[in-house]
């Protein structure tokens, strides 16, 4: 019998199983795939050639807290960095699109090319980062939640007014956030394409803070990637467990989380074995696929069950994996170095390119994530090639195979825009639709790969759902550790290090208030709705 039982081997499930297993538990991980990664695996899928299956680029790893002290690199994990972290050209026919250079400087310099004052902007956006906003922003993100120590550090460091300002800030829309900051179209496409790798509407809330964050961060740590391939990553988690003294079992799918007097006790696989948890069981699994298969209807308020109904998954993915026999023929030379290209939205074509996917319809000229592979690892390829990867979405719930394909010639009809001749040195190309992502890994629903909405509505104390903010559930001693969970996708490892952290404080006598005072909350958060409640004239009429 272990003290925990962590179902599910991606990056949060791992470093879940780590906090515990170095507070000197005995855990035992289960993965339902043959390899430990969930969506961190890569593959060679043309001889010679290494594809990053899933996600591929790291600066959130490298950044967040969590990572700090696992010491990956005694575990064989080295990084590896483009010259230029990214670039955004402003329409096919851009002969010179910004590009983040290591140096502020240099960004600088090259921004006040195309506005002086931008240059000017740049380095105070990096100097407010650096001295500011970096520590504040990580640790509310990415440490435990809810934030409140982050929160009490910025007030009495910055003071209350400053503070408000900082917080104004953050939750400006994108399309504000860049028209207060920058004169000129081409600085202010750096902050827009990464605000656009989450699902929020670039006129919404949330928006803003996203693109700043993956913007910094590309000037701060640059966007790294392991050497070797994605899987390297994964395979440094799994021998940092192991030798933490976790247990690690793949081909190990779980069918239900074995339940006792409002308590986990464990799970039962697909054989049929039950594997018991005398402290805890911590689900690296989505929120729906927790509450409606994992658990019994039995074990779940009908409050959460109802709430779950309005879940909203983020908008399905479609990836394009290219093996290309030559160097890309950019149009604007400087993007061979970008290891990862924004494509497909300049000032007049990023409206409607979004606009399309909220109301339900495939653009014509969609945004694309363009990820250059041996540019940021020589490894990936041989020399003068290189391994690729392009993706978009598609309006949320569309995920039938007709529609990625659709979107998947689309896709490399922008890519043979910004650079003439490419097709002609593709040598092989692999498409992965939603229903593939899926397949390859049961937490990426519908080709979602953000565990959910990023949007304001399903974020912080709502995410997964209003009152169940965070790791906690209403079962005793089970915990979600997925991506579901604050503060949601990305491979960061906070999901995980959360649960962690709550089953280690939920234990033990020194735990039995904290219980206590969860498993109030709890029942009042999920209590359904008093049958006289008030409403409105209309509804009583």
């Amino acid at each position: 019998m272990s003290d925990a039982v962590v179902v599910g081997a991606g990056h949060n499930g791992l470093i879940a199983a780590i906090r515990l297993a170095d507070a000197g538990w005995d855990v035992t991980v289960l993965e339902a795939a043959p390899q430990v990664g969930g969506a961190i695996k890569s593959a060679e899928l043309t001889p010679g050639y290494v594809t990053d299956l899933f996600s591929a680029f790291y600066p959130l790893a490298v950044a967040s807290p969590v990572f700090a002290d696992l010491d990956l690199g005694s575990h064989g994990l080295t990084w590896s960095r483009s010259p230029f972290a990214f670039g955004h050209p402003a329409g096919p026919s851009d002969d010179d699109a910004p590009v983040v250079h290591p140096d502020p400087a240099d960004t600088a310099a090259h921004l006040a090319r195309f506005d002086p004052r931008d240059g000017t902007r740049w380095l105070d956006l990096v100097a407010q980062w650096q001295t500011t906003v970096r520590p504040i922003l990580l640790n509310s993100l990415f440490g435990p939640f809810p934030p409140v120590r982050a929160l009490l550090r910025t007030l009495r460091s910055s003071g209350t007014a400053d503070a408000l300002r900082l917080a104004r800030f953050l939750l400006l829309p994108a399309n504000q956030m860049v028209r207060e900051l920058f004169h000129g179209e081409k600085a202010r496409l750096l902050i827009l394409g990464n605000a656009l790798h989450a699902d929020i509407p670039l006129d919404a809330p949330g928006s803003g803070v996203m693109g700043y964050l993956l913007t910094m961060l590309g000037q701060d740590t640059g966007y790294p990637v392991p050497v070797g391939g994605a899987g390297q990553l994964a395979q440094a988690l799994r021998r940092r467990a192991e030798k933490a003294g976790v247990q690690v079992h793949c081909d190990t799918p779980v069918t239900r989380i074995e339940t006792r007097g409002g308590r986990a006790v464990g799970v039962v696989d697909g054989g049929g074995r039950l594997w018991p948890a005398r402290r805890a069981v911590l689900a690296d699994v989505s929120a729906p696929d927790l509450y409606t298969r994992l658990l019994s209807a039995d074990d779940v308020p009908a409050r959460v069950l109802a709430d779950l109904e309005t879940f909203t998954w983020d908008t399905p993915v479609v990836k394009i994996n290219y093996a290309i026999g030559g160097a890309i023929p950019w149009r604007s030379e400087n993007l061979s170095g970008a290891g990862t290209v924004h494509l497909g939205a300049d000032s007049h074509t990023i409206a409607s390119s979004t606009a399309g996917i909220e109301t339900g319809n495939i653009p014509e000229q969609p945004f694309l994530l363009f990820g250059q592979m041996t540019a940021a690892d020589p490894t990936r390829s041989p020399a003068g090639t290189e391994s690729a990867w392009s993706y978009s979405h598609l309006p949320r719930g569309v995920t039938d195979d007709e529609a990625a394909r659709y979107l998947a010639a689309r896709m490399d009809a922008v890519l043979e825009a910004h650079a003439p001749g490419v097709s002609d040195l593709i040598v092989e190309r692999h498409v992965q639709t939603p229903r593939d992502l899926q397949a390859a890994d049961a937490n990426l629903v519908g080709g979602a790969v953000n565990g959910g909405t990023s949007q304001l509505f399903q974020q912080l104390v709502f995410r997964p759902t209003p009152g169940l903010g965070g790791a906690i559930t209403p079962v005793g001693r089970l915990y979600l550790a997925g991506s579901s969970a604050h503060p949601g996708g990305g491979v960061h490892g906070a999901c995980g290090n959360n649960a962690a952290r709550a089953a280690l404080a939920h234990d033990g006598l020194r735990g039995l208030p904290r219980r206590a005072l969860s498993r109030r909350v709890t029942e009042l958060l999920t209590k359904p709705p008093r049958p006289d409640t008030p409403q409105s004239d209309g509804a009583r009429r």
